[in-house]
């Protein structure tokens, strides 16, 4: 039962990171052509580093979401790719990249720190590229929770279980399964 919530969290951060993705491209985008007589930085067109590592961190988490979303759901068995080990692993990096990036870039949206770019950006919501950093800002620390919630259910499940080098997708039958060295068909 554990793998259809586990799935779902797996959806919901391919949605959240879809949507991260977008309003990162929104944002290089809009500061990577602005006209002249824009206010934003006198016009001089510049990108902010700590997008580009949101806009990575959400393309890896697609990617990631999807493979072991697809693996879950139709009981892939490999042996070392596939092990609830490996996708702890993932998960701890794509927790590091998140946590990293969700800090630094609601660390530069704040004041009192002069050397920020976005400033408060709870006073600038008549304008859309700082809705558009709110927004942002928004979904990268929910995609952060939805990737500590299933870091934790994947080490929960394989500590109780004692399967840190059994298939990640949690529903093995040892009569069934070609993992490992031998097949156990023949067991009663």
């Amino acid at each position: 039962m554990i793998h259809i919530f586990r799935v779902f969290l797996y959806f919901l951060l391919f949605v959240f990171s879809a949507v991260v993705m977008s309003l990162c491209a929104v944002r290089l985008h809009y500061t990577l052509n602005l006209s002249p007589s824009d206010p934003l930085n006198h016009g001089v067109k510049f990108y902010d580093p700590i997008i580009v590592e949101l806009l990575v961190t959400s393309i890896l988490s697609m990617l990631w979401s999807f493979l072991i979303g697809r693996t879950i759901h139709r009981r892939i068995e490999r042996r070392f790719i596939n092990t609830f080990a490996t996708e702890i692993i993932g998960l701890f990096i794509l927790f590091l990249l998140w946590i990293v990036g969700d800090a630094i870039a609601t660390q530069t949206g704040n004041q009192p720190d002069p050397n920020t770019h976005w400033g408060n950006l709870s006073s600038c919501w008549v304008y859309s590229s700082c809705r558009v950093l709110t927004a942002m800002l928004a979904f990268a620390w929910v995609s952060w929770v939805v990737v500590l919630a299933l870091l934790v259910t994947s080490i929960l499940f394989a500590s109780a279980n004692k399967a840190f080098r059994d298939p990640l997708h949690g529903r093995w039958d040892r009569r069934a399964t070609h993992y490992g060295p031998t097949p156990m068909r023949n067991l009663p």
